[in-house]
């Protein structure tokens, strides 16, 4: 586990895989290529680790079993996405080892859990207006949480949270994670408030009192 050092994590994935070709136009977005071109996925891990990352986060954001549901694909085949993501991070960071054995840099695997709002493609992620208690927020965030945290991922990714209750909801399903890591990022407007309006102070005294949550930030925000 890092300590209070900086910890460069990489860079953007699906715009990256795009600038190499990949079509990520669709409603699966980079989820798609862990379909498509997996290959892709594990050479772009690779490639920031080599650029200097010590974290790779996996292509998981935009999978869900909602989402994935609505374009046919059954459980089966997204419980195996998801464990495919992680998988590909684990091997990138393995070979990366293994053909730099001079690094001695502590490399880490996040899993990469996106918020409710990603698969409505409507931007709903960076305003939180999704009209859902936090016990239906937990219930759609369940099994895919299941999967990713027991994935062998050194950290659960909680990404562009636009509101307190889905980080409730997301904390709730950690408490049942003891031994799993996570940090969790919100979306906010004008970096005081969540996208939903809420204090991102009380974001943060909120998540302080959750033992296995490591860290707290704000990601695709202004900078």
């Amino acid at each position: 586990m890092p300590g209070s050092e900086l910890m460069v994590l990489d860079g953007g994935l699906a715009t990256e895989l795009e600038r190499r070709g990949q079509d990520v136009s669709g409603p699966l977005w980079s989820a798609e290529v862990l379909r498509t071109a997996p290959e892709a996925i594990e050479q772009l891990h690779y490639d920031y680790f080599a650029a200097g990352a010590r974290c790779a986060i996996s292509a998981s954001y935009q999978a869900s079993y909602d989402g994935f549901a609505a374009l046919g694909l059954d459980d089966e085949e997204t419980t195996a996405l998801l464990r495919r993501s992680v998988e590909l991070a684990q091997s990138a960071r393995t070979r990366y080892r293994r053909d730099h054995p001079a690094d001695r840099r502590q490399l880490y695997v996040a899993a990469s859990i996106g918020p409710y709002g990603a698969i409505s493609h409507d931007g709903a992620e960076y305003r939180g207006d999704y009209g859902l208690t936090k016990e239906r927020l937990f219930a759609f965030h369940a099994r895919r949480f299941e999967v990713l945290a027991d994935s062998g991922a050194d950290f659960l990714a909680c990404e562009t949270i636009p509101l307190l209750d889905e980080a409730r909801a997301l904390a709730a399903l950690l408490a049942q994670h003891p031994d799993a890591l996570a940090w969790m990022s919100f979306t906010s407007p004008d970096g005081i408030h969540t996208a939903h309006g809420e204090p991102l102070t009380d974001c943060a005294r909120f998540l302080d009192r959750v033992p296995n949550v490591i860290a707290i930030g704000v990601n695709c925000v202004k900078p």
